[in-house]
């Protein structure tokens, strides 16, 4: 059997084609290029089907060969989706009035893609939330619609089969997986009384302890909830508009942690700023957070809300996970240079570091082993085109959109799960070409004070960190959990004692006096008392030392390592007074 290879749907002012994949990155030909302007492209979920609308009518197609399976005279129509397995064909245009019909025509429509006949049509105002979530099995089907979330059984939308209401409820997320289906609602705060996020089984929603899980919280004008894949967990990332102590032009960002066992934390972030992008390994056990100023941090956290990885900081806003979850692509898009770090998740080392500029949308093909980023209108108006890469830095494809034509949108075709197995992480880049385009490392900016110095000057913008496997002295170790570095700690200092109480026991001997020409070995005053007090002075003091680089880090220190520094100058002088006495 032939592998498969995805293709990629390319809409713009010139209109809509497919392109083959790697390797042979060319026009699909057995699918009619359609030279009008397209509104909205779309494939179902496992890459079956192919639609898209034109202004005149919404066609879909047969992604492996082109064929023509059923077109809609829907000139209107702005946006349309598929149900999980291509039964429903959904259809929404802008709700409007007129004098005739004051009421207005519903606008959201549901098409049997098996008869061509229309199911169901709601009223459908708002484009946010404007399609009806369904379970994988297309058991299920929910919409919300006044404070209500509606649940439609087996595709039969003449029927509401069962109701969760809640006052005020504006947001949900139907988890992906398995029956049975959960559902997280969100619920924004009002007069005082805290945001809150519940998960609910299907169809366990009577009484108040039917809930899986819950979390409030404050700061909350907007969430995003995201779940992972096995539908066991779900990451809520609650923002304000407006940071009121003024620290982020951003708002203010928190994120929260449900899952379906009742479990529920606040993910603690070590660096403060806004919290960029949170991404779910598809593994569903980890998941990374792009967060804090700039240069922002990236780390990888467990179920436990524990860091696994830290990768630093650096000039970063998202976070991609391969499909196989494999290789983690951290990147700065938008108003960042387009700089891209490539890692294997399994070993935690860097495979490459390309950079693709102006770049304003990025995905991951399907097979794990390539990536396409985009550079599209009307985020960009000029420079618009789009690259095929390999992951290990090389551009084996460049489509540059001619001049007075825009870009709007690049689309991979999906393919269901276990259709393209792991693959082995390469380092060595793949030949091309085209060639690759490693980010070249920057000249630092240099104040007008210090450009005429010399270039070994200590002045720095910001403090760069590291990843976690590169810092000073973390060669070669091995990343061990937190209970085996407790036992390893106690084994050391249970060491320290026993050598310490057998250097106890040496009888001291007379020493001969030292040659002029050796210096001394230690210092002694005579007193063994006077000596006990300035060696403890010098060990707070040099504890003190410590916290201070901690803080100059950027690590926040707690209220009585704060409390220790102001007490420097007070030991100091305890320290000079004894030193004079003898």
């Amino acid at each position: 059997m032939a592998p498969f290879t995805p293709h990629l749907a390319v809409r713009g002012s010139d209109g809509t084609i497919l392109l083959r994949g790697p390797p042979n990155c060319e026009e699909f030909q057995t699918f009619q290029r359609d030279n009008r302007q397209s509104r909205y492209v779309t494939f179902s979920k496992d890459g079956a089907l192919f639609g898209w609308c034109n202004g005149e009518k919404v066609n879909v197609v047969k992604s492996s060969t082109g064929e023509l399976l059923k077109s809609f005279d829907l000139p209107k129509t702005s946006m349309l989706e598929f149900s999980p397995l291509g039964k429903v064909l959904v259809t929404w245009k802008q709700y409007t009035k007129t004098q005739d019909n004051p009421q207005g025509e519903a606008n959201l429509q549901l098409w049997d893609l098996q008869t061509g006949d229309c199911i169901k049509t709601f009223y459908q105002k708002k484009v946010q939330g404007w399609c009806p979530s369904w379970a994988d099995d297309e058991s299920i089907a929910v919409r919300c619609v006044n404070n209500e979330l509606h649940f439609f059984e087996n595709n039969k939308f003449e029927t509401i089969a069962n109701k969760l209401h809640l006052q005020k409820v504006n947001e949900f997320a139907l988890s992906p997986g398995n029956n049975p289906s959960k559902v997280a609602v969100y619920v924004p705060g009002s007069k005082g009384a805290p945001s809150f996020v519940r998960l609910y089984q299907y169809p366990n929603f009577a009484g108040p302890t039917s809930a899986l899980a819950n979390k409030s919280f404050f700061k909350a004008d907007r969430v995003t909830m995201l779940w992972n894949k096995k539908g066991s967990a779900v990451l809520v990332t609650a923002s304000t508009e407006v940071d009121k102590t003024g620290a982020s032009y951003y708002g203010e960002q928190t994120l929260h942690y449900l899952a379906t066992n009742g479990e529920s934390a606040v993910v603690q972030l070590p660096k403060n700023g806004p919290i960029y992008d949170v991404s779910w390994s598809p593994n569903s056990s980890e998941f990374c957070v792009v967060y804090g100023f700039m240069p922002a941090k990236a780390t990888v956290f467990n179920l436990k809300c524990e860091s696994v990885f830290d990768f630093g900081t650096g000039p970063r806003n998202a976070a991609f996970y391969s499909p196989q979850g494999h290789i983690l692509v951290l990147a700065g898009f938008g108003n960042l240079r387009g700089q891209m770090e490539v890692w294997d998740v399994k070993k935690y080392r860097q495979v490459s570091k390309p950079q693709a500029a102006d770049t304003t949308h990025f995905s991951w093909c399907p097979d794990g082993e390539h990536i396409v980023t985009a550079t599209c209108s009307p985020r960009l108006r000029v420079s618009n085109g789009y690259k095929i890469w390999h992951y290990t830095g090389t551009v084996l494809y460049k489509e540059d959109t001619p001049a007075g034509k825009e870009l709007w949108e690049v689309l991979w075709q999906p393919f269901p799960a276990g259709t393209f197995p792991e693959k082995a992480v390469k380092y060595q880049a793949a030949s091309s070409e085209l060639g690759s385009t490693e980010a070249k490392p920057a000249q630092v900016y240099r104040p007008p004070a210090l450009r005429n110095k010399p270039e070994s000057s200590t002045y720095k913008l910001h403090e760069d960190e590291p990843p976690q496997n590169m810092k000073p002295g973390a060669a070669g170790e091995k990343q061990i959990s937190k209970a085996a570095l407790k036992n390893q700690r106690r084994r050391e200092a249970k060491k320290a004692a026993k050598q310490e109480n057998k250097s106890d026991e040496v009888p001291h001997l007379v020493l001969e006096p030292a040659p002029a020409s050796q210096a001394p070995v230690t210092s002694s005053h005579g007193d063994p008392e006077t000596d006990k007090k300035i060696k403890n002075l010098k060990k707070k003091l040099k504890a003190i030392e410590e916290l201070k680089e901690q803080q100059a880090a950027g690590k926040p220190l707690q209220k009585n390592q704060l409390e220790k520094m102001q007490k420097e100058a007070q030991l100091l002088k305890e320290l000079e007074e004894l030193e004079l006495e003898v």
